[in-house]
């Protein structure tokens, strides 16, 4: 996948996932988008007493904002996939067949996997 094939909604929210991670200087920024097209963009959350990825920040506030499901999330981080928590994050609000984008720090997406 190219980001010319990617679909502008989607460049969207690895945009702001990516703008999320340099701004906080966090070690992941992540982005959904909910049914109706508005977004939510969050960093990792490491506080002593509560941990949350980036994507599950995202969701989180996405469900705190009313959203009823997920069209699409993105992730920018170093590691090699989405991990099962993160997905099972978003397919509890998206479903099973949400993509998840994983793009690299420097924005590039690697790949595409289904929440589910």
């Amino acid at each position: 996948m190219t980001d010319s094939t990617l679909d502008p909604e989607d460049r969207k929210i690895v945009t702001l996932a990516r703008s999320v991670r340099a701004r906080n200087g966090v070690p992941e920024g992540a982005a959904v988008r909910d049914e109706s097209g508005r977004t939510y963009a969050a960093g990792t959350v490491a506080l002593d007493s509560l941990k949350l990825s980036a994507l599950q920040t995202a969701v989180a506030m996405a469900v705190a904002s009313g959203a009823k499901s997920l069209e699409a999330a993105a992730v920018v981080t170093e590691a090699e996939s989405a991990s099962a928590e993160d997905r099972a994050a978003v397919r509890d609000l998206g479903g099973p067949g949400t993509p998840v984008l994983l793009a690299g720090p420097d924005g590039t997406v690697r790949g595409t996997v289904a929440a589910g």
